[in-house]
Parts: structure tokens; C-alpha cells; sequence
């Protein structure tokens, strides 16, 4: 008997003891992203500073490969039952994900599904228009939105002679040729050339990439960015590859060390880049607005983001949404995104976040790391500046890069890259509308 208690008893407490754990286990929210290196590591911070600030759920943050690789994954993830609770989804996948019918569960909806406060009102309106419904609603939540900025070497801009950044692409002429005189390769660079010369540069001319405004009112759209101000200027930047003003340096970012290195004076991306540029230049740089044409438009509009959004997919257990609600209210809190915003070179979400940099003496002690804000906030959004909700336009994408490339490399004409581009991605948009009647 007493040989019976003796094995009774240790089981029994482990028993208790298994079923107190399980009782105070945190419930886990994974999320998928996209956010390699040291921007990786601020995501795992992000991850882990809300773990730290609670206990009854645990965000567990996996990285996936790039912004196509991760979307590509968590659609696959869905279809197999295994998908996460947050997705990281970069801006050009909004139609898609809208179209995933019965996947996504709207962030707004689910923000007030689960009791959490949500004010959309101190939202940048530049930021979450961007991904509303026309009725209004909120459907993914905002966290690395950036728009493309001009950057450049200050130091370069001195031994040449330049006093101030150029505001126009007549000045942008101008400033690469003594550039080039000061012994430079180039005059500029810049990457994410679809984003950066199609999308933005019609939207900060306040110009239509699209019909039914650039697809926000309908999936029925057909593109008009084969127009005499797109041809005009990418057949200025064809010219100017031929004497050295314009290097073309590769897609996304493959083209940073070109400025990094002293090659080029200027260099056109996202505001992102901050930090890349901040721990790698040998140089005082930079940032100033993008250049525009004065005989296309008298003052430029305002630019558009790019970055990702986090989408919230359906098919969790009810309970795990009230930690992704707590999750989302705590990263869209005026700390978490100043700091973020502060760390990186993207946009605050919030105007509270842009308030407290403020209030901190970030930009005075860090003069042109409000630009990306006040770029996208020069004007109220037209139609045609709103931004761009254009389905598969991943590919599309990939379509008007492969016609620029021809063009760069002169293989085709301006009007004949211009015009490819355009029917070649009318023809994804009918493959998409098709698809999704």
C-alpha cells in the first residue's frame, strides 16, 4: 500500500502541475512577414516587447521571404487550413487580398469584433485611404508605409557647386551634369523604377495611371499611363542614359550602392532607407521631395505610399482575435510607431506618432526625416492621387519593369516600351477581372 502512494502521489501532483501550465500558457498569435536584417530584428522587438507587456498571449513573428514569396505563402497556408493570424501584405496585393473571398477578416471589423478601440480619425489620411473600402472600412492596418524621396550627397553637392537639392527635373539636368563635372559617374540612380516613375511620378503630376480611379471604383479598369507625359519623361530618361545622368542600377533596392559608394550624387527611393543609408554613408546626405515638370503641372500633388500592411485571415479560434486586436491597438501606439518610424525612415501612422517625433526633436536633430510626411501630405488626394488598386498587378509590375529595362537598354523606344507595358498589363487586368466576377 504505502509502495501505492508513493507512485500515486507524484503522478497526481504532476498532473496538477501539467494542468496549471496549460491553464497560464499565453495564447499563441503568429505572424508571417517580409522584414529581413536589421529591420527584422525591430520586428522581433516589436514581438517581444508586447510579450513582455503581458501575459495571456504570445506573438510569435516568422519571416518568409520577400513581400511576394510571404503573400504567395500565406495563400497557400490558407488553403491548407494552416495559415497564420497576421500577414504582412505589401501595398500592390490589395486587390488580391480583397479578392480572397472569405480569407480576410477586415482589421476595422475585427478591431471592434473584439471590443478594442480604434479611432480612425488620427490615422495619416495619405496612409489609410490608401486601404479603406469606398464605404469607408479599414481592411488591413497600416504599419511600413513609406513613399519614395530624393536623396542625396551633400558632400558631393558642395565640391560640385550645387546649392540646393533640385525641385524640378530641369533642375535635376542641371545638378547631374556638374556632378558629372566634379568627376562623379552619374548624376542619379533610383530603384523600385515602377513604383517610383509610373505610379508615383503620375501621382505627383496628378495624373491617372487607370480608369475607374486607378482602380479603386471597380475591377473593370483599364490602364492610360501610355500618355504624352510618361512618354516625354521616360524618353528623357533614355536620353540620359546615353551621356551618364541616369545609370540604371537594378530593381528595388539593388541600386543603393551606387549612392552608398560615392558613384552617383542622387538617388531616388523609399524613405525607408534611412537607416541603410544612416549606418552605411561616408557622407553628410540628405532627403528633399521628389522633382516634377513645370509645364506639366504648376506645384506637384502628393506622392503615394508603398510598404506593406498587416491583413488579419479568418479561420482562428474567436478567442485568439481579442489578442490580435491587443497586438494591433499596442503597435499602432504613438511609442511603439514613433520609435519605429524614428528607427527606419517609414512613415507614423498616426498623427500622435508624428507629434510625439516632434515633440521628441527628432527632426530637428535630424533635418529632411519629415519629408516623406509632408510629401504625401502636400495636398488632399485627387482620384488620381489616391494611390492604385489594380489586380495582379504583382506581375504587372514585373511587365512594366521588363518594358523600362527594354528601354534602358535600348532595345525599345520610349513609346514602344510605354505602349507594350500598357497593353501587356490591360491584359493581366482582364485575366483578373475575369477571375473575379
Amino acid at each position: 500500500m504505502s509502495i501505492m502512494k508513493k507512485l500515486v502521489v507524484p503522478a497526481t501532483l504532476a498532473a496538477l502541475a501539467c494542468s496549471t501550465a496549460i491553464a497560464n500558457a499565453a495564447t499563441e498569435i503568429h505572424w508571417w512577414h517580409a522584414m529581413g536584417g536589421t529591420n527584422g530584428d525591430r520586428v522581433n522587438k516589436i514581438a517581444d516587447d508586447f510579450n513582455k507587456s503581458q501575459s495571456e498571449y504570445k506573438v510569435i513573428p516568422t519571416f518568409k521571404g520577400n513581400y511576394t514569396e510571404t503573400m504567395t505563402s500565406a495563400i497557400a497556408a490558407f488553403r491548407a487550413k494552416k495559415q497564420p493570424h497576421i500577414v504582412q501584405v505589401f501595398e500592390v496585393g490589395t486587390a488580391t487580398m480583397m479578392a480572397a473571398k472569405g480569407a480576410v477578416y477586415p482589421v476595422e471589423q475585427m478591431m471592434n469584433d473584439a471590443g478594442e478601440s480604434f479611432d480612425k480619425s488620427d490615422y495619416l489620411p495619405a496612409v489609410i485611404s490608401y486601404y479603406q473600402t469606398s464605404g469607408g472600412e479599414l481592411l488591413s492596418m497600416p504599419f511600413n508605409s513609406s513613399t519614395p524621396v530624393l536623396w542625396y550627397n551633400k558632400d558631393a553637392f558642395k565640391k560640385a557647386g550645387i546649392e540646393s537639392a533640385p525641385a524640378t527635373w530641369a533642375e535635376m539636368k542641371e545638378a547631374s551634369d556638374k556632378l558629372r563635372a566634379a568627376g562623379y559617374k552619374c548624376g542619379f540612380s533610383f530603384g523600385w523604377q515602377s513604383w517610383v516613375m509610373a505610379e508615383n511620378f503620375s501621382a505627383w503630376h496628378n495624373i491617372p495611371m487607370g480608369t475607374k480611379e486607378n482602380g479603386f471604383a471597380g475591377i473593370d479598369t483599364e490602364f492610360s499611363f501610355n500618355n504624352d507625359a510618361v512618354k516625354m519623361h521616360w524618353s528623357n530618361l533614355a536620353a540620359w542614359t546615353k551621356d551618364g545622368t541616369f545609370v540604371y542600377g537594378g530593381r528595388r533596392g539593388d541600386s543603393l550602392p551606387m549612392f552608398i559608394n560615392q558613384e552617383c550624387g542622387m538617388w531616388m527611393n523609399s524613405s525607408a532607407y534611412y537607416g541603410s543609408i544612416k549606418s552605411q554613408a561616408k557622407f553628410e546626405f540628405g532627403q528633399s521631395m521628389l522633382p516634377y515638370y513645370k509645364d506639366i503641372i504648376e506645384k506637384p500633388q502628393n506622392s503615394i505610399i508603398g510598404g506593406a500592411t498587416l491583413w488579419v485571415l479568418k479561420g482562428q479560434d474567436k478567442g485568439d482575435y481579442k489578442g490580435v486586436a491587443k497586438f494591433m491597438s499596442y503597435m499602432a501606439s504613438p511609442e511603439v510607431q514613433a520609435w519605429w518610424h524614428q528607427e527606419t525612415g517609414y512613415v507614423p501612422i498616426t498623427k500622435a506618432a508624428y507629434e510625439l517625433s516632434k515633440k521628441q526633436g527628432f527632426y530637428e536633430s535630424n533635418p529632411g526625416t519629415d519629408t516623406a510626411i509632408k510629401q504625401l501630405s502636400l495636398n488632399t488626394p485627387t482620384p488620381a492621387s489616391r494611390g492604385i488598386r489594380f489586380g495582379n498587378f504583382v506581375q504587372i509590375r514585373d511587365v512594366i519593369n521588363e518594358e523600362m529595362e527594354a528601354i534602358w537598354s535600348g532595345d525599345k523606344t520610349a513609346a514602344e516600351g510605354l505602349a507594350a507595358a500598357q497593353e501587356r498589363g490591360n491584359a493581366l487586368l482582364r485575366k483578373f477581372e475575369k477571375a473575379n466576377k
